[in-house]
């Protein structure tokens, strides 16, 4: 990817950022950052692009980025209709290493920090007994400042780094490093998944992004380590595994919502996707509830 440089300008006499976000819906671009970042969705849903990894956002999602990882979150498309009272709304905090003072990280008690700052170059979600005491303190830093504001930060590293229930993001680190192609990736990203559930085409695409097919098609997969069409088909199989468990729908049905054309075809897709058939994957799913 060549994602656009994100700044969040720091606040007088502070060594990191803290903003509550509060959109009509999330405006960022694709984009990275020299920070680290912890980012908690606190209201709204759609999907997050981390690298080379695609999957739905809701509230409560939670997570911790390494520096010049690019990323971005598209909110699902109810949320940029006109006169939309829905809301995107998030917690975010960006810090560096200095951010937590000079040799601070030199100090034999902060060696639990290394290990996590390197885990984190590829994403990390956050689970388990460890979200829900890390949620708690992201709300309460969002109202604290000074010297209280920057303890609670080394509090929520620190239980971080102690965590069992933390899941990397994406396979390999991914680098931002240009701004020039964060329009084009955008807009395609934009018209993708605003249109995955109809016969898109990768001419389509490329006329979009504004390049030839064969020029588009290294450009994407270069970028997004994925071909055209399997990043087409992830998405459409992440909405299907969501339909199938969110409605009294039949197979076909799904098959058909989400722009498959030949069930068979949509059921093998879904079982090398899940290893799993679409029936099999909602009585799974309905058993647990």
């Amino acid at each position: 990817m060549k994602p656009a440089l994100e700044h969040l300008p720091k606040e007088i006499d502070n060594s990191f950022v803290v903003k509550f976000f509060d959109y009509n819906y999330y405006p960022t671009p694709w984009h990275y950052h020299p920070e680290y970042e912890i980012v908690m969705v606190t209201e709204s849903t759609g999907k997050r692009f981390i690298g080379d990894h695609i999957s739905d956002f809701h509230p409560g999602n939670l997570a911790f980025l390494g520096p010049n990882i690019p990323h971005t979150y598209r909110n699902d498309e109810k949320y940029y209709e006109e006169r939309c009272s829905l809301r995107a709304k998030s917690i975010v905090i960006h810090f560096t290493e200095s951010s937590l003072g000079n040799d601070f990280l030199e100090l034999p008690e902060a060696k639990p920090l290394h290990k996590l700052f390197e885990e984190s170059l590829h994403g990390l979600d956050i689970f388990g007994e460890t979200h829900d005491s890390i949620s708690k303190k992201l709300h309460a830093i969002v109202k604290l400042s000074g010297l209280k504001r920057w303890l609670c930060l080394v509090d929520i590293l620190l239980e971080l780094s102690e965590s069992k229930t933390l899941s990397p993001i994406t396979k390999i680190t991914h680098i931002g490093y240009n701004e020039k192609e964060s329009k084009r990736l955008c807009s395609v990203f934009d018209w993708i998944t605003s249109n995955f559930e109809k016969d898109i085409k990768l001419a389509e695409a490329a006329q979009i992004a504004q390049m030839n097919e064969n020029a588009f098609s290294r450009f994407f997969s270069l970028r997004t380590r994925k071909t055209f069409s399997g990043f087409v088909q992830e998405l459409r199989l992440q909405k299907a595994a969501k339909l199938l468990v969110e409605n009294d729908m039949t197979i076909t049905e799904v098959c058909y919502e989400c722009g498959y054309n030949n069930v068979s075809n949509f059921n093998r897709q879904f079982l090398n996707h899940y290893q799993m058939n679409p029936m099999r994957y909602k009585k799974m799913f309905l058993s647990k509830l």
